[in-house]
C-alpha cells in the first residue's frame, strides 16, 4: 500500500526534481498530485513514464493525501503549510518559513533523524537551506569525534539556487557577451556571466546577508548552538552545484588522515581526495548525483586543531529535492505517515 503524495510548486526546478526523485528512489506512491498556482493549471509535468496535469492548490482537498512536499516561496508557505498540516498530511517544506520555528523540526536525515519524532507538533518539517544541507552532512561526523569550535565557510553557489530565472540569465549573458555584449542583469544585482557576486539574499544590519545568517542559524539548530560559524556567500557562473571552502577548528585533536576515514564511513558522503591535478570533485561532476562530496582534506597548521576541506553537492538534489524525499523516506521507515482511506 502506497501513500497519496502531493507536490506543491510542481512546475519549478525543485518541484520537478522532487517528482523525478520520488520515482527514482521508488518511494511508495499510491497516487501523485502535482499542484501549482492558478496560472499553471493543466501544465504537464513528468512522473516516471507518465505526464500529470497540474491541479489548482486553491481547490485541492488536502485531507485526501498523506504527505505534501512544498517547493514554494516563504510567504506562500507561511500561508499554506499550517492549513495543510491542520488538514492531516505531514508537510515537508523547502522554504525558509519554518526553519527556525521551535515547534518545527529542521532535518537532514544523515545529521538529526530523531528530530522527525516530534513533527506532529504542527505536522510540518522544514528542509534546510541548500548550502547548509551539504555543509552539515560533512560537519556532523567530525563534530561527533572532535567537537567543532569554529567554522569559516566561503560558498560558491550556482545560479540554479535562484531558480529558472537565474539559469536563464546566466545562459543569455554568456551567449551574448561575445556578440552584442552581455544583457543587463535582472535576476542578479550585477552581471553573473564571467563574474562572481559576493552577495546572496539581502543585507542585514551587521553587514552579513540573510543567506549567510541562515547557514549559522540552521547549523546551530541541527548540530550544536555552541559552534561558532562565519560565512561569505558568493554566487558563481555555474548552472548546477554548490561548492564550499570550509575551514574547521576543533576542541580536540583530529588530523587529516583520521578525518578522511571518518568521512569515508559516514552516510551520505563520498570522499574524493587524491593529490593529483584531477583528484577532487567539481560541481560539474556532482550534478545529478545524490551524495555530498568532500575533497582537499588537509591539516591547517595556523591553529592548534584545524582542518580545511572542499565540499560539493548538487543543490537541486541534496540541497533541496533529494533531502525532502529522504525525509519522506525517514517518516515511512518510522511509521510516521498516517494513511488516508482511498476514495
Amino acid at each position: 500500500m502506497g501513500y497519496r503524495v502531493a507536490v506543491v510548486g510542481a512546475t519549478g526546478n525543485v518541484g520537478r526534481e522532487m517528482l523525478n526523485i520520488l520515482e527514482e528512489v521508488k518511494f511508495p506512491v499510491e497516487k501523485i498530485h502535482a499542484l501549482a498556482s492558478r496560472k499553471s493549471i493543466g501544465v504537464q509535468v513528468s512522473f516516471g513514464n507518465a505526464n500529470i496535469a497540474c491541479e489548482d492548490i486553491e481547490q485541492f482537498d488536502f485531507s485526501t493525501v498523506d504527505i505534501v512536499l512544498m517547493s514554494v516561496s516563504g510567504s506562500f508557505s507561511k500561508e499554506w503549510s499550517p492549513k495543510i498540516g491542520a488538514a492531516g498530511p505531514i508537510v515537508i517544506d523547502n522554504s525558509s518559513a519554518f526553519r527556525m520555528d521551535p515547534d518545527v523540526p529542521l532535518i537532514v536525515p544523515e545529521v538529526n533523524p530523531d528530530d522527525v519524532e516530534w513533527a506532529d507538533r504542527k505536522n510540518i518539517i522544514a528542509n534546510p537551506n541548500c548550502s547548509t544541507a551539504q555543509l552539515v552532512v560533512a560537519l556532523k561526523p567530525l563534530h561527533d569525534r572532535a567537537r567543532i569550535k569554529r567554522v569559516v565557510v566561503a560558498t560558491y553557489q550556482s545560479v540554479s539556487g535562484a531558480g529558472k530565472e537565474g539559469m536563464d540569465e546566466l545562459f543569455d549573458q554568456t551567449k551574448n557577451v561575445f556578440v552584442l555584449g552581455a544583457t543587463p542583469p535582472k535576476k542578479f544585482p550585477k552581471q553573473i556571466a564571467f563574474n562572481v557576486i559576493p552577495y546572496i539574499g539581502s543585507f542585514q544590519d551587521d553587514g552579513y546577508t540573510d543567506e549567510e545568517a541562515k547557514m549559522w542559524n540552521e547549523t546551530h539548530k541541527m548540530i550544536d548552538p555552541a559552534i561558532k560559524l562565519t560565512v561569505t556567500c558568493v554566487r558563481v557562473p555555474v548552472m548546477v552545484g554548490h561548492s564550499e571552502a570550509v575551514n574547521i577548528e576543533f576542541h580536540e585533536p583530529l588530523d587529516e588522515d583520521e578525518a578522511r576515514e571518518i568521512l569515508r564511513e559516514s552516510p551520505g558522503l563520498i570522499v574524493i581526495d587524491k593529490r593529483d591535478p584531477t583528484g577532487y570533485i567539481t560541481p560539474k561532476e556532482a550534478q545529478g548525483e545524490f551524495p555530498v562530496f568532500v575533497s582537499r582534506i588537509r591539516n591547517d597548521p595556523t591553529v592548534e586543531n584545524g582542518l580545511s576541506m572542499w565540499v560539493v553537492a548538487d543543490n537541486l538534489r541534496k540541497g533541496a529535492a533529494l533531502n525532502a524525499v529522504q525525509i519522506a523516506q525517514l517518516l515511512h521507515e518510522r511509521g510516521l505517515i498516517g494513511q488516508k482511506a482511498l476514495a
